[in-house]
């Protein structure tokens, strides 16, 4: 499922210098793979010693803006900010806008899962079959230092797995399994996880707006 917002669709030239506006490593390795073709220099916040701003949005989308601005105003770049996270039907969409949040300060990942897992449990999540329905929601706002924005939603559904499977990607990765996948996103090789994931699907949309993709 795939949207976008925003109707400044300003272009990235090749070879530009860009902001991953995101202090977590595995979103900046994940956005630099999916750039790789375009030729453009990524810096991440951490290498700019940027601050990380308080995510106040209610939504991902306003999350995701929030971020790309602050870092790009700072920067006096184009920043490319990414708000995503697991919304878990029998959850009621929990955890959300706050799944990073359920790791912690540390980002302890081992910990959010054992609670998505015991939260699951708690609402008789783990007796569907084949596991209970998820999806992973992912949000990329590209914004300039003048405040001009666009961003762009993507969503892949899938299903939770108990215990979780495989040492790759990051946060709940291990716990999900795409519809039509047999693998979780913990399990997958990245090209294949980019191919399909929540951030490729709004990448593409991305892609063909602002950095010339088909």
């Amino acid at each position: 499922m795939l949207s976008s917002h925003t109707p400044n669709r300003r272009p990235l030239e090749r070879g530009a210098r860009l902001v991953a506006a995101t202090h977590n490593a595995g979103k900046v390795a994940e956005l630099r793979d999916l750039l790789a073709p375009y030729s453009l220099s990524v810096l991440s916040a951490a290498d700019l010693s940027l601050p990380e701003p308080e995510e106040t949005g209610t939504s991902f989308t306003t999350n995701a803006e929030l971020k790309a601005l602050a870092a790009a105003k700072v920067a006096e770049l184009p920043a490319l900010a990414d708000d995503s996270g697991l919304e878990v039907e029998v959850l009621d969409g929990a955890p959300g806008i706050y799944s990073a949040r359920w790791a912690g300060p540390t980002r302890n990942f081992g910990l959010a899962m054992r609670r998505l897992a015991d939260e699951v449990r708690e609402r008789g999540g783990w007796s569907e079959q084949p596991g209970p329905r998820a999806n992973f929601t992912a949000a990329l706002c590209l914004a300039w230092p003048d405040g001009a924005i666009d961003t762009f939603e993507g969503k892949v559904f899938g299903h939770l797995v108990w215990p979780p499977r495989g040492d790759k990607g990051f946060g709940y990765d291990p716990m999900f399994v795409a519809d039509g996948q047999t693998l979780t996103f913990g399990e997958m090789e990245p090209a294949r996880k980019h191919a399909i994931s929540h951030r490729a699907r709004a990448f593409a949309l991305l892609c063909r707006a602002c950095l010339g993709g088909a």
